[in-house]
């Protein structure tokens, strides 16, 4: 663990309790980095859907890499600022930071609670707003960090007429990622000089998680999806930094199996 890419960093990685966010976390300590994981569900049975950041922590343990759980309801400003104060207090500045949690209706416009989409918006635009803000200036001093923001296909405008799909209420969730994307290339530019990344990944197809398969996006089974541990050798790769010294990868705005693919990095395959 000690010669990892991430070898002697600190990485923030939100919604970490289960799907992407806790593979991410594996994937990260397995090569070096202190992983904090930070989710709502602290523990197994604490929220209607598997997985948790024990077991996350767990998971990285039984590994041999170090990741320490820190709950958060990012939809709280204060709990924002607290986390990033306990994981600076603790461990350290945060070196890489995901922005992966989420929180997720699929609703037609029509019928959207606007308490709901509000919700959408400040766990996934403003939540990773805030954070970044939080971690730049400690990042800024250093000359160097990672920022990484997941995000969804539904960010592409729908072509008509719309898909089943389309048409079954993702606007509010497509609005949500596109607005990340649209933070990330502008983040990415004013930061560009502190040679700061800032990137935004997406699956290039659904990933069977805990939520995709309640929301009946796809099946543990579904042999057309993409497994989890594509997104994480991925996020490395924009993660890490770049072994020559050369600027690392900024600005990008890309998907996981492309990016593997122009890196020469073979995709992990299931299981």
């Amino acid at each position: 663990m000690a010669e990892g890419v991430l070898a002697g960093r600190i990485a923030l990685v939100t919604g970490a309790s289960r799907g992407i966010g806790a593979e991410i976390a594996r994937r990260f300590a397995a090569e070096g980095a202190t992983v904090v994981a930070t989710a709502r569900t602290a523990e197994p049975g604490g929220a209607p859907l598997e997985g948790s950041l024990a077991d996350t922590v767990a998971a990285v343990a039984a590994a041999g890499g170090r990741a320490h759980a820190v709950a958060a309801d990012l939809s709280r400003a204060a709990d924002r600022v607290a986390l990033v104060e306990r994981v600076t207090a603790e461990h350290g500045p945060v070196d890489v930071l995901v922005n992966n949690a989420a929180v997720t209706w699929f609703t037609p416009i029509a019928d959207f609670p606007a308490k709901r989409a509000a919700l959408m918006l400040e766990v996934q635009v403003t939540a990773p707003m805030h954070l970044a803000q939080l971690v730049l200036p400690a990042m800024r001093e250093r000359g160097s960090g990672a920022i990484l923001n997941i995000s969804s296909r539904a960010a592409i405008h729908p072509q008509l007429p719309p898909t089943a799909r389309a048409a079954r209420g993702g606007t509010v969730y497509g609005m949500c990622k596109a607005a990340l994307e649209r933070f990330t290339t502008g983040l990415a530019a004013e930061v560009y000089s502190d040679g700061i990344a800032v990137n935004a990944l997406s699956p290039n197809r659904v990933v069977p998680t805990p939520g995709t398969v309640f929301h009946h996006l796809t099946t543990d089974d579904d042999p057309d999806a993409e497994p989890p541990a594509v997104m994480a050798e991925a996020a490395l790769a924009l993660c890490r930094p770049a072994a020559d010294g050369s600027p690392p990868l900024t600005g990008r705005v890309t998907y996981s199996q492309d990016l593997l693919a122009e890196l020469g990095i073979a995709a992990p395959a299931a299981g």
